[in-house]
């Protein structure tokens, strides 16, 4: 019954607050006051993070493409050896 209860009192919380409009405009008013305090990083540090996602994803690809011909090499053998 606590759960119940606990519904009531949100639905009339709900009730009773601000309308639609006002609830909306409050909000966009805390997100642009929060996109104020927000850290943008400067061209030098995009770039660079740009160049290390770049060779990351290049490294990785190359790594899983690598490991992808081994396996492959290695089951096929085990697969002729086996079948014939």
């Amino acid at each position: 019954m606590a759960l119940g209860t606990a519904a009531k009192a949100m639905v009339e919380e709900i009730g009773s607050s601000k309308n639609l409009l006002d609830r909306a405009r409050t909000y966009i008013g805390e997100v642009r006051s929060e996109m104020k305090r927000v850290t943008w990083p400067n061209k030098q540090e995009i770039y660079g993070i740009t160049v290390m996602v770049i060779l990351t994803t290049f490294i990785f690809g190359a790594y899983f493409y690598f490991t992808d011909h081994i396996f492959s090499y290695v089951v096929g053998r085990i697969l002729k050896h086996f079948i014939g």
